[in-house]
């Protein structure tokens, strides 16, 4: 009985150090990517699109640790980042649907690397929109998404 109250007492301990990896978006245009988690670190790439999808890894105090989809790493700070949602294309001639389904009438082909806001998911599907297109994906073709 001692162990399995022992055990019980743990397990949360275990859980207050580790993190759950989670997607934001860059919430501004220009972004600054750091070597470490402070603002006396070097800025390592200067990001210039507003809603690219990053993967969270880690925190420091007020900085995330992130990656992105050419797998770039490091330091955001919080005030950076939003949690509107975004993804990147990683498929080549990408179509882009009417409906949820192969079978619904094409919108638009995307190539690899395009930037889609998500509207919502269901399913195996995300509707989109990019450049004044509205539509839907399939979800295995985008980045940012878990």
């Amino acid at each position: 009985m001692r162990l399995i109250v022992f055990l019980f007492l743990l397990l949360p301990y275990g859980s207050l150090h580790s993190m759950d990896e989670y997607f934001l978006t860059l919430r501004n245009e220009k972004v600054n990517l750091r070597q470490g988690p402070s603002f006396d670190y070097p800025v390592k790439i200067f990001y210039k699109k507003k809603f690219l999808p990053v993967l969270v890894q880690d925190k420091s105090d007020n900085f995330r640790k992130i990656r992105d989809h050419e797998n770039n790493s490091g330091w955001i700070h919080i005030s950076q980042l939003s949690k509107k949602k975004a993804a990147i294309t990683v498929d080549d001639d990408l179509i882009l649907f009417n409906n949820s389904t192969i079978y619904s009438n094409p919108i638009a082909k995307l190539k690899k690397g395009r930037l889609v806001r998500i509207n919502k998911c269901k399913d195996d599907w995300c509707k989109v929109n990019t450049g004044g297109f509205k539509g839907w994906l399939q979800k295995k073709s985008l980045w940012g998404l878990l």
